[in-house]
């Protein structure tokens, strides 16, 4: 475990120091927050009651949801794991005394936390102090946010996992452009990244929430802002961890399966 942890430190460490990259990208969550909060506010004067989310729901969800889009985000893919598959220096990785699953996910994790850490908080500050009713409320029910957080974790999980799926497919592809944009749009559509699930027909809603991407973004924002509680919040966390786990087992098959048939040209 200590090597795994060294990778993950390593990689934290050098995320951190793109500060510029985390500027822009708060200018852009800033951007995004604030055009998608004045849109549902033209739909929701005209009737309030006929949305399945509160207004003040919707207002959570979409801050806390700009705040951590480094965290949630399935299509955000490190591009030195890419650029070792296409380019063969992946042979480099195979070699050494560690598991490649396990570094991958390590380096994934660590680089979406270290992100999302330089863009929350000024996003967070900034939706606490905007006026009402576009700013951001605390849960009413302080219970409410260690259930976040541990459904932020497992949301986490999800994600990492996914996208190293993702991964192992370019060791087939050998390209990621494709792969990441159609799994990319799948992934933001069906987490609730463009619009949120409760937003769906019924019986679509039903369906969607089963999926994996449902158990990204969908699940620990939706807690947060209040729109699941009691035993809807604990059947989506629940889910999440049934998801974390299945993809965890398929991923490492799938990578043990592809490792065995890797031939690296070149010298």
């Amino acid at each position: 475990m200590k090597k795994y942890l060294a990778v993950f430190r390593i990689r934290f460490t050098n995320a951190l120091q793109y500060r510029a990259a985390a500027f822009a990208g708060m200018a852009t969550q800033f951007a995004w927050a604030f055009m998608l909060i004045l849109s549902y506010t033209a739909f929701y004067r005209s009737n309030p009651a006929a949305f399945p989310m509160e207004f003040s729901h919707m207002v959570s969800y979409i801050w806390m949801q700009q705040a951590f889009f480094r965290l949630y985000t399935a299509w955000i893919t490190p591009d030195d794991i890419t650029v070792a598959i296409e380019t063969g220096a992946i042979a480099y990785e195979m070699v050494r005394p560690i598991d490649l699953y396990n570094r991958w996910f390590f380096q994934i994790t660590a680089a979406r936390i270290a992100q999302a850490m330089l863009r929350c908080l000024p996003v967070l500050v900034v939706a606490f102090i905007v006026p009402e009713p576009y700013r951001m409320s605390l849960p009413t029910n302080p219970t409410v946010l260690p259930i976040f957080l541990f459904s932020t974790i497992l949301s986490l999980c999800v994600v990492a996992t996914y996208t190293l799926l993702v991964y192992i497919t370019v060791f087939y592809t050998l390209s990621l452009r494709g792969i990441r944009a159609i799994l990319g749009a799948l992934s933001d559509f069906f987490a609730g990244a463009i619009i949120p699930l409760p937003f769906f027909p019924e019986s679509s809603r039903a369906v969607m929430e089963l999926t994996p991407f449902a158990a990204m973004q969908n699940a620990p924002l939706r807690i947060y802002s209040g729109n699941l509680a009691g035993m809807d919040a604990a059947r989506a966390v629940v889910l999440q961890v049934f998801w974390a786990i299945a993809l965890l087992f398929v991923g490492r098959f799938y990578m043990g399966h592809t490792l065995k048939k890797v031939i690296v040209q070149g010298g």
